[in-house]
């Protein structure tokens, strides 16, 4: 086989589940994986695969814990979770009218009302769905299976994928084979995720620039314009990471080919000298990508055309077809195409290939370039590129398509981000603001944005055409400060997110989790279906509706968990377990953190530069102790795997008067971050200390204190990274008690409602006083002869029913 090179090569030690843990027979086998985890292989000619697959790389998890009681005709298989009967040589799947007949596995549930029964060819019906490819390519709905099912089981067909050879090349299976996993976890679904990734490879850490904003716009961006875009962005004081370009960078209409997608050649028109192009982009502390979709071919105009056709044996200028299941193309490909663009300071490509519309085309593409992007230490393996369905969580990120403008497709988002947390995966982005058509308003890309600061990319990207409005500064002035505050807020969580996505690389919980994984009534529930818990802190709730144009407000309903839940911006404060309805402001987004939750924040002055933070702004919201491990490494190479990396804990200790925290290095190495860092402590809804103490290794150090209204903060700078730096503060009845309720929400519309200030004074005199409702709506509709609008009127009765529900 040609050689692809070492970064392709598969590892296939662990390929063969646990021998001791596999029964078989003439045409069956039966390997238990784990407790949970049972693999299904059936074969007239009794051969069975071994070798990793596109999905499994790995089966022998350890010694599973299990009984089995077997004759010559049956066997049952008894684990914790659940329990396997199969008739021995029999089809697995029986008779239309028993299909159950030959194997069936019956989850052992700990709720005798949860034990239901799985068999070869089960429906599935309540499978929450995972896997897609993208928005814009249709994909057949089998292969859109999730993990996670609320019948507690759920199973992965792994018959159709080829295998991997160990140098990284396919190899077609026998034919006539069944190879099916089955997942019986009941409420464990964590656990199972677990698995998941034990079998098919954790995901990796991606680089810490692809947190921050992301740039990109289909259109013929050229040295010039590209510099104004980033004037444009530094004039906002709008930090950007990722300048992207679509596919007018390359050569697109040459002689006889027109409009052409596939190009590897800078359009030296556009960028006379790429290299200082990058290098300028560079110095900005942007990084740079490009689009690139080999579907087309290599056509002759490519500079580095001579060369590959030489090699490949080319001639009379011929189109180069390419083929990512021909490792000869591939190396090629590699290494006469992309390098070179490498080699310019590309920092990664963006893949626009659909594979032929050939799902198998498109899985191994991703595979390879994903692979070939990391193949240094040096640099760490990224790539945007649409879903290849199995184990897509292996080569993040993922390019949702193109999506339209729309309220609509608005409102579809949280659920593509639930389903991916389905199949494990993560990094899975959008169009902020949408892709094409549609009507542009300020309002849907103020909630897009929103949403897209509070998941895990955030990526605009926008159509050909001179109307589409993506650039902050092209809306009204509110509309831009708005944007630009969302935008540097998002800049600042980089700590944060770099954080928990090395956790997720760890524990495999992804930075979304769907809220219906602790609340599994919510799922059937339109209010309630869409939140989800960002990182381990936070909790968003989607605004995914247009607002009440008189009130000015979104009219928004959702779910608080149990504990204390705080608005991670006003800090007011939420009881849990319970349902509520607010109002919000265009500018304000339904996010909470719970009691103690700790977010490292960024207080950079350098916009662009996603590097770690020298200066750290670390907000505490109090009523319960916590622990939070910030990570940090260099962000883009992949040493952190040799240890090179620096965990640091912030240790919260919550005394209702007494509030103690200790911020000390805990693993690592040392040289991983900077010397020094300043540390600015936010104690949320907290009042003025009366007593602080600072201190380093115990010896006093110099602080800053200060008390806005709402926050306490106390800032030390300076401190050495490697040691202890410990922060006590004392005071009585220091915590603000600042519980949210809903008259503070109706003074606020009525505050800012255009009418005559003598009718607020008397609506106000209605809303709050002692007159049940029923009395209340009729003092309202009394309203209407001292000149209150119909409108207006119909407002307050509506306040007034959704006051009347909670």
């Amino acid at each position: 086989m040609y050689p692809l090179g070492k970064q392709f090569a598969i590892n296939d030690s662990k390929s063969r589940a646990e021998e001791k843990a596999i029964f078989k027979g003439p045409n069956y086998r039966i390997s238990i994986i784990t407790e949970r985890v049972v693999r299904l292989e059936y074969n007239p000619s009794g051969k069975f695969v071994d070798e990793p697959t596109q999905l499994i790389q790995t089966r022998n998890l350890g010694f599973p814990n299990f009984r089995v009681n077997q004759d010559q005709n049956f066997i049952e298989i008894t684990t914790k979770y659940f329990k396997l009967l199969y008739i021995k040589r029999q089809p697995f799947i029986g008779p239309k009218t028993a299909p159950n007949k030959n194997l069936k596995i019956t989850l052992m549930s700990r709720d005798p009302a949860r034990q239901r029964e799985w068999y070869f060819m089960h429906p599935e019906a309540r499978n929450m769905n995972g896997n897609m490819v993208s928005i814009d390519v249709p994909c057949d709905k089998s292969l859109q299976h999730g993990l996670y099912s609320l019948e507690g089981f759920a199973s992965i067909n792994d018959t159709p994928n080829k295998l991997l050879s160990v140098d990284g090349t396919p190899k077609d299976r026998e034919p006539n084979t069944i190879d099916v996993y089955v997942f019986m976890y009941d409420n464990d679904f964590k656990q199972a995720l677990q698995d998941y990734f034990k079998m098919t490879g954790y995901p990796e850490l991606i680089p810490r620039y692809a947190l921050g904003n992301w740039w990109s716009r289909n259109t013929d961006y050229n040295d010039e314009s590209l510099k104004e875009v980033i004037r444009r962005f530094e004039k906002k004081k709008i930090p950007l990471s990722i300048l992207l370009l679509d596919n007018d960078w390359h050569y697109r209409n040459v002689g006889q080919y027109k409009d052409l997608k596939t190009g590897f050649t800078f359009n030296k028109s556009l960028f006379p000298n790429p290299q200082n192009t990058i290098d300028e982009i560079h110095k900005k502390g942007i990084r740079f990508g490009l689009v690139i979709d080999p579907e087309e071919g290599i056509f002759p105009h490519e500079t580095m055309y001579p060369t590959a056709a030489q090699y490949l044996e080319v001639t009379n200028n011929k189109i180069i077809n390419f083929d990512p299941l021909n490792p000869r193309v591939l190396d090629v490909y590699f290494k006469v195409m992309l390098h070179p663009l490498e080699q310019l300071g590309v920092d990664f490509f963006w893949s626009d290939y659909k594979g032929h519309s050939n799902l198998t085309n498109l899985w191994f593409y991703n595979h390879y370039l994903y692979l070939d992007s990391g193949r240094n230490a040096e640099q760490r393996s990224m790539m945007l590129a649409r879903g290849g369905i199995f184990a897509p969580h292996r080569y993040p990120i993922l390019y949702g398509g193109s999506s339209s403008i729309s309220w609509e497709d608005l409102a579809k988002l949280p659920g593509y981000y639930l389903n991916a947390a389905n199949m494990g995966v993560s990094f899975w982005s959008h169009d902020v603001g949408g892709n094409h058509g549609g009507i542009e308003e300020d309002e849907l890309y103020i909630r897009y944005l929103q949403l897209s600061v509070f998941s895990p990319i955030l990526r605009f990207h926008g159509a050909r055409g001179p109307y589409y409005k993506k650039e902050p500064w092209l809306w009204d002035f509110e509309t831009q400060n708005i944007a630009a505050d969302y935008l540097r807020l998002r800049h600042r969580l980089i700590p944060y997110l770099y954080t928990e996505s090395y956790n997720y690389t760890k524990s495999g919980i992804p930075l979304v989790q769907p809220f219906y994984y602790n609340y599994m009534w919510t799922y059937d529930d339109d209010l309630y279906k869409n939140q989800y818990y960002f990182g381990s802190q936070l909790l968003v709730c989607p605004i995914l509706t247009k607002m009440d144009k008189i009130m000015n407000r979104t009219i928004h309903r959702f779910f608080i968990p149990e504990g204390i839940w705080y608005d991670f911006t006003t800090g007011k404060k939420f009881p849990g377990n319970k349902k509520y309805i607010s109002f919000y402001k265009e500018e304000d987004y339904p996010v909470f953190a719970h009691a103690g939750s700790i977010i490292p924040l960024s207080n950079r002055s350098d916009y662009n530069n996603t590097g770690i933070a020298t200066d750290l702004e670390i907000q505490i919201f109090p009523g319960v102790s916590n622990t939070y491990n910030l990570y940090d490494d260099d962000g883009v190479t992949s040493l952190y795997k040799d240890g090179y990396y620096l965990k640091t804990s912030i240790d919260y200790n919550y005394l209702k008067n007494n509030y103690t925290v200790i911020i000390r290095s805990i693993e690592g190495k040392s040289g991983i971050v900077p010397a020094k860092r300043n540390y600015k402590i936010v104690f949320r809804n907290t009042k003025e200390a009366e007593s602080v103490t600072a201190y380093y290794n115990g010896v006093p150090c110099s602080f800053r204190k200060e008390f806005d209204g709402n926050d306490f903060s106390v800032e030390v700078n300076g401190v050495p990274t490697i040691g202890q730096l410990t922060i006590n503060c004392r005071g009585k009845d220091i915590e603000i008690d600042a519980v949210r309720v809903i008259n503070d929400d109706v003074k606020s519309i009525l505050m800012d409602l255009k009418i005559n200030t003598y009718l607020k004074e008397d609506i106000a005199d209605i809303m709050f006083s002692e007159l049940s409702i029923s009395k209340k709506r009729i003092e309202v509709r009394k309203l209407r002869r001292k000149g209150l609008s119909r409108a207006h009127v119909n407002l307050f009765l509506k306040l007034l029913e959704y006051i009347s529900e909670f």
